[in-house]
């Protein structure tokens, strides 16, 4: 986007034979460009700070809502496992891998990293991306730990790649989702920064 050129307008002209808006195959010379004027600025930069906004609010609450979507499943998945160990599928295949309540253990640090990446993204202080860390350490020590287990396995379960990368794809998601959303904030700020350079000109 080239944002110089946001404050420059076509000036309408109905003549005949002069630029029309309505017409798709004119082409605008240099009469037809006159600067937008400090109202029409400060709209226009209203308006990117308000859709700016509320697509903050909406990517920010969808996947608030799957990874707390992930954190309930999770704790499902414990307390399944603390009432009747080893009926859920996904948890049989290691019955002879290692003791109930280290199943239990890791689900609820998988809810742990949904949390904390839940409160990255609902946070609003200067600090919020700690949150992100948070859940990703604790994501990659799922990571580790479900991978290992798996390839113990006589046969590779494909079916479970889930358990070991489902809470690290959502904090990698977080990250990915909040840089977009700063980036498009970045160049909101900046070209409002070039209204008041032209301003002072």
């Amino acid at each position: 986007m080239n944002r110089t050129g946001r404050w420059w307008r076509l000036r309408r002209r109905g003549a005949p034979g002069e630029l029309d808006d309505d017409d798709p195959f004119s082409l605008a010379s240099h009469d037809d460009l006159q600067p937008m004027d400090t109202q029409e600025q400060e709209d226009m930069i209203l308006s990117l700070e308000k859709n700016h906004a509320q697509q903050n609010r909406l990517w920010r609450g969808v996947f608030a809502a799957f990874l707390i979507g992930y954190a309930a499943f999770s704790m499902y998945s414990a307390f399944y496992q603390a009432l009747f160990p080893w009926d859920l599928r996904f948890h049989a295949y290691f019955m002879e891998e290692m003791h109930p309540w280290i199943v239990i253990l890791a689900d609820w640090v998988a809810v742990l990293a949904c949390l904390f990446a839940v409160k990255g993204l609902v946070d609003r202080s200067s600090s919020y991306q700690q949150w992100f860390w948070f859940s990703c350490y604790a994501s990659l020590f799922l990571t580790v730990f479900w991978l290992y287990y798996m390839l113990r396995l006589p046969k590779f379960r494909w079916d479970v790649i889930w358990l070991p990368f489902g809470p690290l794809s959502g904090s990698g998601i977080c990250f990915y989702i909040d840089h977009l959303l700063k980036d498009s904030f970045e160049d909101i700020r900046k070209l409002r920064g070039y209204m008041y350079n032209y301003k002072t000109i």
